[in-house]
């Protein structure tokens, strides 16, 4: 975590990097979540291969899990909008 003092400036260069490795951070969370969920719902038992209706679950599942998150994520963002604060992703970031 970087700290801001009141008043001091803050390099682009260094604000950009914070923001790239901050989506990143949230992209690895998000596949670890996605990789927990659908690795229990869909596998039985452990093979050296993926059986195809284990295969059709895992797709099933990320596309169920991707399509849950976007839901959300507008959900909040028609929420914020709404109550005049902007839009969720302006508030997450600052």
């Amino acid at each position: 975590n970087y700290f801001l003092f009141p008043g001091a400036t803050t390099d682009p260069q260094l604000q950009h990097f914070i923001e790239i490795e901050s989506q990143k951070q949230r992209f690895q969370q998000l596949v670890h979540q996605m990789t927990e969920v659908c690795w229990e719902k869909c596998l039985d038992k452990p093979g050296p291969k993926l059986d195809s209706r284990t295969e059709v679950c895992f797709v099933n599942c990320v596309e169920r899990f991707i399509d849950t998150s976007q839901f959300i994520l507008n959900r909040l963002e028609q929420t914020q909008t709404q109550r005049g604060k902007g839009s969720f992703s302006e508030t997450m970031s600052e």
